[in-house]
């Protein structure tokens, strides 16, 4: 039987070929991004201050305006301002007052803040995945008591490094470290995180009573 020139070995003629999948990567390349908190208390308190005396000052002007004499906080403040020197006391720490509560909220503003949370790596590019440190922490806590000889473990989760504080009460301790750091290695990688952090184990003996 001839065959249709151009056409796979042992095709039939007059069929379509099926087209071949191409391969999915793993994860989408790129650097996930931290997540960024809310801040609502913070923002609404500036909010607050900033509606009050605003309102507070509107209503003095308007009552100025209407031939009212202006309120007793307001002639004091100016005649404050108008008298004091800028080296007086209460100016100079009115001004480090002002500084710091700016220099806090341009901190709050550049900052993601949200450190409660590690960015997982992306699947999808239009999907993002974050897992909570004390979340994270468990997962390893209960791998980490699957090795014999372990009786008690605390694990802290941080944004670089990985804390291990496991207590052995049979088996030599060097042994049950090393198991204690595989196992730590394999569980930190299928978290599926973006950036791996490090593990630090410490294995020791249980205080005697």
């Amino acid at each position: 039987m001839s065959e249709v020139p151009g056409s796979a070995p042992g095709a039939v003629p007059g069929s379509v070929p099926e087209p071949v999948p191409e391969s999915v990567p793993d994860s989408v390349p790129g650097t996930a991004r931290r997540f960024w908190a809310v801040r609502r208390v913070p923002a609404f308190l500036v909010a607050a201050v900033v509606l009050g005396a605003a309102g507070l000052l509107l209503y003095d002007v308007a009552a100025v305006r209407a031939h009212r004499p202006a309120m007793g906080w307001r002639r004091r403040l100016a005649h404050e301002l108008a008298t004091r020197p800028l080296g007086d006391g209460w100016v100079v720490g009115g001004a480090v007052i002002a500084v710091v509560v700016g220099a806090w909220l341009v901190l709050l503003a550049v900052t993601p803040g949200l450190r409660s949370v590690l960015p997982m790596r992306p699947d999808r590019a239009d999907l993002r995945a974050g897992i909570d440190r004390r979340a994270a922490a468990l997962v390893l806590r209960d791998r980490a008591m699957e090795v014999a000889g372990v009786q008690s473990v605390r694990v802290k989760v941080g944004r670089h490094r990985v804390k291990v504080r496991a207590q052995s009460h049979f088996r030599d301790l060097g042994d049950v470290r090393a198991d204690v750091e595989g196992v730590m290695a394999e569980a930190v990688r299928k978290l599926g995180l973006a950036r791996e952090p490090g593990v630090s184990v410490r294995v020791s003996r249980p205080a005697k009573k």
